[in-house]
């Protein structure tokens, strides 16, 4: 039987204790976590196999990953524009939409912040969530450190892998 508790859906199940001797109902949460941040490497595709292995109850959502999408979707959509600027306007307002719902529906957000590129929509993103309340994970190698020290002041934990993510969520999802 699920129960919709109106961020996620509690699934109940009926256990046994270790005696038979009494039914214990136990509540599992499905946990949505949003997966912001960098999107050119596969760690969002690693913390999925890890959680379907430990077969968590976690829904996975992430914004749009395909970068020239992302960056040309204003345009496709509404028009071309002779201004960069408002290429990009219109873009990021389009993404926001998604964005900012699925920050608003997580139960946690990772934040993963790559070497290659400046993630200044990482940045925004947990800024937003931290704004929310929502719980941070942080992602990024220990030469990331200094630079994302406020950030990592705002999060939960901060991790240096993909695995230590999945278990982090293992972990707190799963722990009676």
């Amino acid at each position: 039987m699920a129960a919709d508790t109106g961020g996620g859906h509690v699934i109940v199940k009926r256990v046994v204790d270790y005696d038979g001797d009494h039914d214990i109902v136990q509540a599992i949460m499905n946990w949505n976590v949003y997966l912001a941040g960098e999107i050119h490497s596969d760690w969002r595709a690693q913390i999925a196999e890890a959680v379907e292995r430990a077969n968590l109850p976690v829904h996975l959502l992430s914004p749009v990953t395909d970068h020239g999408a992302s960056d040309s979707c204003g345009v496709e959509i509404l028009g071309d524009e002779s201004v960069t600027f408002w290429k990009d306007h219109k873009s990021a307002k389009i993404n926001a939409i998604r964005t900012r719902n699925l920050i608003e529906k997580a139960d946690i957000v990772v934040v993963k912040f790559g070497d290659k590129y400046r993630q200044w929509n990482a940045a925004f993103d947990a800024g937003f969530a931290a704004a929310l309340g929502k719980p941070i994970i942080t992602l990024h190698d220990d030469s990331l450190t200094h630079p994302l020290k406020e950030v990592d002041g705002a999060a939960m934990a901060v991790a240096t892998t993909p695995q230590q993510v999945a278990q982090i969520l293992a972990y707190v999802i799963s722990r009676h």
